[in-house]
C-alpha cells in the first residue's frame, strides 16, 4: 500500500495499521482501491475507494464511497487523539425516500450500527447526510426522478485496530447499496484478488 508519510520519517504504529488494512477481507460486492492521500492534514495517511457491485458478474455500481485513515502523533485537538478516520458513502435510493423526514437518522444510524456492529471503540464522531434529489426537464423530461443519500462521518478510532474501522465502513457501504447483512458467523467467501 503506497501512502503519504513525511519523508525520512517511519511511524511504526501506522506502519501497524496499514498491515491491518491490508489483511482485511471483505465482501466480495466491495471493490478496494488505493487513491491518493490527502495532502497538509496529517504527517501520515492512506485513502481508499471502493465500489459496491451487484451480484457475481454484474457490474452495476449499487454504492461508492472513500475511507480515509489519518495519523498525527501530536493528537490535534478536535481529534481527541492521534487517529482520524474520515469516510464518504454514497448510494442512489428509491425515489419515494425522497420526502422521508427521517432519511438524515436514518442514514446516521447505518452508521452508528455498523460501528457498534463491529465492535469498534471510537470518539470525537461527526457527520452529516444528505439527500440530493434530481428531477429532468423539457429534452430530459423522460428520465425518472432520482434521490441519492450520501453520508459523511469522521471519528477518533480508538485502539489499534485500523482493519476493524475499515470493515465497519464497508458494512455501512453494504447496508447503504440495499445489501442483507450476512447473518452472524456467516464469512463472506473471497471474491475476485481487489
Amino acid at each position: 500500500m503506497a501512502t503519504r508519510s513525511l519523508p525520512g520519517r517511519e511511524s511504526p504504529e501506522f506502519t501497524a495499521a496499514l498491515e491491518a488494512l491490508r489483511h482485511v477481507r471483505l465482501r466480495p460486492e466491495v471493490r478496494i482501491t488505493e487513491v491518493p492521500a490527502p495532502q497538509r492534514i496529517a504527517p501520515y495517511a492512506v485513502a481508499l475507494t471502493a465500489d459496491v457491485l451487484g451480484s457475481a458478474g454484474d457490474d452495476e455500481e449499487l454504492a461508492s464511497g472513500r475511507f480515509v485513515l489519518l495519523h498525527d502523533p501530536s493528537a490535534p485537538e478536535p481529534w481527541g487523539g492521534e487517529w482520524r478516520a474520515v469516510t464518504f458513502a454514497r448510494a442512489e435510493l428509491e425515489p419515494e425516500l425522497a420526502a422521508d423526514p427521517l432519511l438524515g437518522e436514518v442514514g446516521w444510524t447505518w452508521l452508528v450500527d455498523a460501528l457498534a456492529g463491529r465492535g469498534v471503540s471510537a470518539t470525537a464522531e461527526a457527520g452529516t447526510v444528505t439527500r440530493v434529489v434530481s428531477q429532468s426537464f423539457a429534452g430530459l423530461a423522460d428520465r425518472p426522478a432520482s434521490v441519492e443519500m450520501e453520508v459523511r462521518a469522521s471519528w477518533t478510532p480508538i485502539g489499534p485496530d485500523a482493519g476493524t474501522h475499515l470493515l465497519a465502513w464497508s458494512d455501512l457501504l453494504c447496508t447503504i447499496a440495499g445489501l442483507p447483512p450476512l447473518p452472524e458467523g456467516v464469512v463472506a467467501l473471497p471474491g475476485p484478488r481487489r
